[in-house]
């Protein structure tokens, strides 16, 4: 479960909110609107991964691109495949 918090408690005690972090995102508000999120180091390490990886996709040629859009899923996932052509015919 994530925790939510103001701005203002967090600059208060902001070693308990920093120990809290470490267990679950910390969502900090400012002006009662979401503003920033406290999270682990380890889940900071984990999602910048990510990202690299999503980065590397753009290397790919034509033809590996083709390959990704003809592959299908294994039987008892096309609700996965109902779900890839709903999201290429919103962005058409």
């Amino acid at each position: 479960m994530t925790s939510t918090v103001t701005a203002a408690a967090v600059s208060k005690n902001f070693g308990a909110y920093q120990d809290a972090a470490v267990r679950e995102p910390v969502i900090i508000t400012k002006n009662g609107r979401p503003r920033t999120v406290l999270i682990a180091y380890e889940d900071y390490l984990r999602l910048a991964r990510r990202d690299r990886r999503v980065d590397a996709t753009t290397a790919l040629s034509d033809a590996d691109i083709a390959a990704v859009e003809q592959a299908e899923m294994e039987p008892g996932l096309d609700h996965l495949n109902a779900e890839l052509l709903t999201d290429k015919n919103a962005a058409d």
